[in-house]
């Protein structure tokens, strides 16, 4: 029993659970189990980290790590494999290349029950510190150096042949942290000076009012304010949509597919008085939302229901303005959550591009003559985006789209699309859509 809590708790063998967590069972970084059962916070920050920047680099770790054996591993050790992962990521990226920390990582394989596997790992990390110029050199020239899967590079290449290049460096880069103050609540110029006090430095954004970034970056709980509902997480990108949609006090406000409720919040923040109906399908993350506002001191009608299926929620009142924060790829957000590169596939894009469809038909007649709907993704895919919103503008002769009149984004027929790094921002596409008479 000892020896089972010395390995949960190694941070390495931590990683490489949540690697399994992620690779082998689909499940996101944020629930992994492996990385919550660390108790020391030096040790979790550690392991987070590993973990993260695999999954940003994984086909160019795995191509190294071919290069290095000599024949491959079988399926039943692909733990070792992974480990031998860590030590690669270590030593490439995140410089921590001391003989300690090959020793360290090898001699996890004795904690997986493998012992076998420690000179193997050790005499691999140890060849990659002698040989790393040459087989860096040798990766720059075969495409997994660009660490996306196949189907997702090719797809940003058609979509973005300009931009393609600068998108795939700023996925595979660590996002700044954003915070989002609460006007309902926050003295700006002591929010400022507590959180300066606190040691971190402050910068603004120039597009989104209300953001400020923090570094170096920090759990939430060590962030002055945040606890108290002065403070919330949130890129300017998505801060935007408060902007585009203009709430007026006593609008009649639908938030459809609304977890986890930042663009809620903030629209309750820049006006508590608004009628505002905040939806989703889920239960449980309809819960995550109260809890949010509730940190912040706000309050809304949130509802769990299926935005479709209108004869379960709406009391045939039209709204005002309509947020349509619709379900995509989040291919826009891969540098804060790098297992999306690994999970999503072509298909999936496909399902949830018909879905979008749905949302887009199903709601537009709830909408007043006049109203407009905002409909926005953390996508960078053009099928999910730009040509979703065409497609849509032939089904529906009463829609037209408004001229996002900003300086933010690449200016598209139907919006405006952010891409991934620009003005330090998340992959956004907004558009604004307003129904004539």
């Amino acid at each position: 029993m000892r020896r089972q809590k010395k390995v949960l708790q190694n941070p390495r063998i931590a990683a490489i659970g949540a690697l399994s967590e992620v690779l082998d069972t689909n499940k996101s970084l944020a629930d992994s189990e492996a990385l919550s059962r660390l108790r020391d916070s030096r040790d979790k920050a550690f392991a987070k980290n590993l973990t993260y920047g695999v999954l940003r680099w994984l086909s160019a770790l795995e191509w190294l790590a071919k290069q290095l054996l000599t024949r491959p591993l079988r399926k039943r050790d692909r733990d070792v494999k992974r480990l031998v992962l860590l030590g690669l990521q270590q030593i490439w990226h995140d410089q921590t290349a001391s003989h300690a920390a090959v020793y360290e990582t090898a001699e996890c394989a004795r904690l997986l029950g493998k012992a076998w596997a420690v000179g193997l790992v050790n005499a691999l990390l140890r060849r990659f510190q002698r040989e790393q110029d040459s087989l860096l050199s040798e990766l720059e020239q075969d495409p997994a150096w660009h660490a996306h899967p196949p189907w997702l590079l090719a797809e940003i290449q058609k979509d973005w042949p300009q931009n393609w290049m600068e998108v795939v460096i700023a996925n595979n880069l660590q996002a700044p942290l954003w915070l989002r103050i609460n006007r309902q609540s926050a003295d700006e110029a002591l929010l400022r000076e507590e959180l300066q006090s606190a040691g971190f430095e402050l910068s603004d954004h120039e597009f989104a009012r209300d953001a400020i970034r923090v570094s170096p970056a920090a759990a939430v709980g060590k962030i002055p304010g945040f606890e108290e509902g002065r403070l919330s997480v949130q890129d300017p990108a998505a801060q935007l949509a408060r902007d585009l949609l203009n709430p007026q006090p006593f609008e009649r406000i639908l938030d459809a597919c609304a977890a986890p409720g930042g663009k809620t919040a903030h629209l309750l923040e820049s006006c508590p008085e608004l009628d505002l109906t905040v939806l989703d399908k889920q239960a449980e993350r309809i819960e995550q939302i109260q809890q949010n506002l509730d940190r912040l001191g706000l309050a809304a009608a949130t509802t769990a229901a299926d935005a479709l299926l209108t004869d379960e929620w709406w009391n045939g009142k039209k709204f005002d303005k309509i947020l349509l924060d619709a379900p995509c790829s989040a291919t826009g957000v891969i540098r804060r959550h790098p297992e999306i590169k690994w999970l999503r596939t072509s298909r999936q894009v496909d399902a949830v591009v018909e879905t979008q469809a749905q949302l887009l038909d199903g709601l537009w007649p709830l909408l007043k003559t006049g109203g407009i709907l905002v409909y926005v993704t953390c996508s960078i895919l053009e099928r999910e985006n730009n040509r979703q919103v065409q497609l849509f503008l032939k089904r529906c002769i009463d829609a037209e789209v408004e001229v996002i009149a900003q300086d933010w984004g690449i200016a598209q027929t139907c919006g405006r699309q952010i891409l991934p790094g620009e003005t330090n921002m998340d992959g956004f596409f907004y558009a604004v859509l307003r129904k004539s008479s």
